[in-house]
Formats: C-alpha cells, structure tokens, sequence
C-alpha cells in the first residue's frame, strides 16, 4: 500500500467518529422527514426510473432512512435486491418482498441489520443490478465516498469492476456530509451521484 493510503486511514477513522456523533444527536423527528424527503429525491433520478434491478439498503439507527424508498421501488415493480452480511464482511443478496419480508439478524457484539428472510442469491447477483445505492458517511466534490471503514462496499465495487458492470452508483446522506474533502485510497472508487433530503448531485 502507497504512503497515501495509510495516511488516510488515522484521517478517514476521525472523520467517521465526527460524521457519526453529529448523527447521534438526531431525533425521531429528524430521522421521520429526512426519510421521506430523501425517497421523494431520490425516485426522481433517471437511473432510478428506467432501473429493472436496483441493489439497495435498509438504514439502521440513524442512518438515512431507507424503507420508504425500498416499499416505493417495490411499488414500481423494480426488483430490490438487499446485503446479507457474510462472516467475512463480503455481502450476499436478496430479493425484497416487503417490509414483511425482513429479518432482524445480529451479527456478534455489533448492531442488528434488518436483511431479506428469502433465498440468498449470491454475491454475483449484485452484477445484475442498474442502479446500486450505497450506505456512507460523507461524499465529497470528487464523488468520493466515505463508508464505515467495514470494506463491505469495497468488495462489491470491485466485484463490480472486476465483471465489467456499470451500474449507476448512488449514495444517500443528509445535506451536511457532502463535504469538501475526504481522505481516498488508490482501491477507493467514486459514485456517480449523492441524494440528500434537499436535492440530487452528479459527479463528473
């Protein structure tokens, strides 16, 4: 690994704890609205009205909410794929069928993830996907991402990469974490487009 990457990561793990205590402070309230106008953003991108397949998300805690824009996909008759968390942090899929269709599932000391009760698809089935919305903690100018620091998402972009897909690549946040500058690696890639409750930004 190059200088610059292992500078970054000190760099990218205080920016996380930063990102993360700013949404510790919100409400129900907060989370509520920002939900709905975030699903209302994000139908209104093209790669979302023409996408057969989209591979999302269900948010947790104070993440973004998800589940209105995953029921709304669902409406459209959209397939909505959904991660199922692997042993070793890789994500395998499966299909939505609803909120009734999820499972609460606890993965060791960490947070529990809502994931799709039904059959597991395989970590190829993201490939299929036009659209792939992504959990984050900032994007910056550059359309550079900063997730969690998991790797999960890194995985699925080279898998990504590595079969010639091309979907769209979308990450959803709230207005205050598109920012200046992130810390990036030489394996980091850039999405396409951030949505937050207040609009849509494309990356060149």
């Amino acid at each position: 690994m190059s200088h610059v990457g292992r500078a970054a990561e000190p760099d990218k793990r205080m920016l996380r704890r930063g990102f993360l205590a700013v949404r510790s402070r919100l409400t129900p309230y907060d989370l509520r609205e920002s939900a709905g106008a975030l699903a209302l953003r994000a139908l209104e991108l093209a790669e979302l009205a023409h996408a057969r397949t989209v591979a999302a998300y269900v948010s947790v805690g104070s993440e973004p909410g998800t589940l209105a824009l995953l029921d709304a996909l669902h409406a459209r008759g959209v397939r909505v794929l959904l991660p199922v968390l692997l042993a070793d942090n890789d994500l395998d899929w499966g299909a939505y069928a609803g909120e009734g269709s999820l499972e609460r599932v606890q993965h060791g000391g960490r947070m529990a993830l809502l994931e799709p009760a039904g059959e597991r698809l395989g970590p190829e089935a993201v490939q299929e996907a036009d659209a792939v919305l992504l959990p984050g903690l900032a994007v910056d100018r550059r359309g550079m991402r900063l997730g969690r620091g998991g790797g999960s998402y890194d995985r699925v972009l080279a898998r990504l990469e590595r079969a010639g897909a091309d979907p769209a690549l979308v990450v959803l946040l709230y207005d205050a974490e598109v920012v200046e500058h992130v810390p990036a690696e030489p394996h980091d890639r850039p999405v396409h487009a951030v949505v937050t409750p207040s609009g849509v930004r494309r990356f060149g």
